[in-house]
């Protein structure tokens, strides 16, 4: 048990240490198919500018993480990495057409600013988040997406629904919102 709280204190905003090191391996494994459902579910098309909020991390240790990572694409311009909290992202306004993040709305320190913030950046029109969770919960965290799902309507989305996806072992949910601007 206080193996599990210490991953799940982890989770939010790791660091450089051995839970911080297994719980950036955990979520390698178990976030791959997250994202690749988001993206697929996401709509993106050839010339969308994309946010995906892993880009967005406020922990040092992951933003290094993904530097290392993602050295080449990063050196080609083709992505952006910031470390910084997600309601204070350094992006003009109406920049990206598409948004998607994966099991991450929940450790944000203020939901209805971050939401806020992920619609000033997006582009008027037909502009789509997409967030995946999966449902499984660390012990001191509190899964809701309904506060979540609310934080986006009161930041200017609509259409705002979720659906439950079935992949291999794993029950996880979309939400969807639309930034009709």
């Amino acid at each position: 048990m206080i193996l599990l709280e210490k991953l799940g204190q982890q989770l939010g905003h790791p660091t450089r240490s051995v839970y911080g090191w297994l719980i950036t391996k955990f979520l390698k494994y178990h976030n791959k198919m997250l994202e690749e459902s988001a993206v697929s579910l996401s709509g993106i098309q050839p010339g969308d500018t994309v946010l995906e909020l892993i880009g967005v991390d406020y922990s040092k240790y992951m933003h290094k993480m993904a530097g290392d990572l993602l050295k080449e694409l990063v050196s080609n311009g083709k992505v952006s990495l910031y470390q910084c909290d997600v309601a204070a992202m350094p992006l003009a306004d109406n920049m990206v057409d598409k948004v998607f993040h994966c099991n991450c709305y929940y450790y944000w320190p203020d939901l209805r600013k971050g939401a806020a913030e992920i619609h000033r950046v997006m582009k008027p029109g037909e502009g789509r988040v997409v967030s995946f969770a999966s449902r499984r919960e660390f012990p001191g965290r509190s899964w809701q997406p309904e506060a979540y799902m609310a934080a986006l309507r009161a930041s200017g989305f609509n259409q705002v629904t979720m659906e439950d996806h079935q992949h291999r072992h794993i029950t996880c949910q979309a939400i969807y919102a639309t930034a009709d601007k």
